[in-house]
């Protein structure tokens, strides 16, 4: 028997999944995305905004997520973004996390304001979605989850950066990191602080 949480029935009999992605604006590493499809009984589960939530509240809910939902991730490389930009590169991550899923929607809703083309079913684009929408913020947090794992074992061979807590972003140590050591294999050569590094 569907539920209603965040004021939507949610039923696995019609299957609704969320897309989000994390990693646009980083200046290294790939863009992950992940789509997740939500079981009836969700809502122990804290779903918001990943990037509003504390490291400890969001690892908890990633393994919440984990445990009881149908979820899947894509990405794309820093090669596929400097070739394709960011946001094509986006695109393609999500549309590879919706086409992993072992279920196949009936409904896709997606963080932001673009549909990727070639999906597997009908997409709506969500602005601020992760806020709004549960199967979004699901999304949202184990992507985030998954990239800064990733990021954090990049930086375990890339130590100069500050990876580990920055997640490829232009902060003050990323740009030292840069300064005094250059570019790595794992830079985003067509973002415009990282050309001039070229």
């Amino acid at each position: 028997m569907a539920k209603r949480a965040w004021g939507l029935e949610v039923s696995n009999l019609y299957k609704i999944c969320g897309v989000d992605e994390v990693g646009r604006g980083p200046w290294a590493g790939p863009v992950i995305a992940a789509a997740v499809i939500l079981p009836d009984d969700f809502s122990h589960i804290d779903l918001r905004d990943s990037k509003k939530m504390s490291a400890k509240a969001r690892a908890k809910s990633d393994l919440q997520i984990r445990e009881c939902a149908v979820f899947a991730f894509g990405g794309a490389s820093v090669g596929e973004i400097d070739k394709l930009n960011i946001r094509m590169a986006t695109h393609l991550a999500m549309r590879r996390a919706v086409l992993a899923l072992k279920e196949v929607p009936h409904h896709i809703d997606i963080d932001g304001r673009d549909v990727p083309a070639e999906l597997p079913a009908p997409a709506t684009p969500i602005i601020k979605g992760d806020a709004t929408h549960p199967h979004i913020a699901a999304a949202s947090i184990i992507a985030k989850e998954l990239r800064d794992r990733l990021m954090g074992s990049l930086a375990l061979r890339h130590p100069h950066y500050g990876w580990e807590t920055n997640a490829g972003y232009g902060t003050k140590a990323h740009q030292t990191g840069l300064a005094h050591n250059g570019i790595c294999a794992h830079h985003r050569l067509s973002f415009k602080p990282i050309a001039q590094f070229v």
